[in-house]
């Protein structure tokens, strides 16, 4: 009978200091220990790098690349299917901009062209922006795809308007002769800024 008692006392002896050296952390409930997990994933991930530190080449940019970018037409610019492109001048470098569309951001800068319209590249990105008179576009020279079509700012629209009721002559085709003489071409800008003056009135 002894050695039993003695062999229980020895049993719960144990267990009493087993039970002791299980450490605490273990009490913890499973979800703090993974919303913990989770916070500290979140608190050490590098937070996204600012618009204008994109490209670390940038340099400032020529006469001609600012008076290409005096002429560039921003703000929300609505496109065909229901795309829209939103473009905002950089207030801390002059001449370049930053483009959103739903899907993707670029960093424009002005490219002087021999045709004289309004060109924007995102040379990392390889996207190109097309400001024509009457609408603007956005393609993607490396995928060589047209990201989007037929977008305008109020001004491009009253252009298009303009060239719906007075197309403009093709290049390819001579100008109509009156008495001999060439007729000169109607500015449909002109016209559509006259005929918008007249629809105030």
């Amino acid at each position: 009978m002894r050695n039993t008692a003695a062999a229980v006392i020895v049993f719960v002896a144990c267990s009493m200091a087993i039970a002791q050296s299980v450490p605490r952390t273990a009490s913890r409930s499973p979800a703090k220990v993974v919303a913990k997990a989770v916070t500290k994933g979140v608190a050490n991930k590098p937070a996204p790098a600012a618009v204008h530190q994109i490209a670390a080449d940038e340099q400032p940019l020529g006469p001609a690349e600012l008076a290409i970018a005096e002429r560039v037409h921003v703000g929300h610019l609505p496109c065909e299917l229901g795309a829209v492109v939103h473009l905002s001048a950089d207030p801390v470098k002059p001449g370049y901009f930053t483009m959103e569309t739903k899907s993707a951001r670029y960093r424009m800068a002005p490219v002087v062209t021999s045709t004289g319209a309004v060109r924007l590249e995102d040379r990392h990105g390889g996207a190109v922006w097309l400001q024509l008179m009457n609408k603007s576009m956005l393609m993607n020279q490396k995928l060589g795809q047209r990201l989007a079509d037929d977008c305008m700012s109020p001004t491009q629209l009253i252009v298009s308007e303009g060239f719906k009721t007075n197309p403009a002559p093709n290049l390819l085709e001579p100008l109509p002769r009156v008495g001999g003489a060439a007729v000169a071409s109607v500015d449909p800008a002109a016209l559509a800024a006259q005929q918008g003056a007249s629809a105030s009135k």
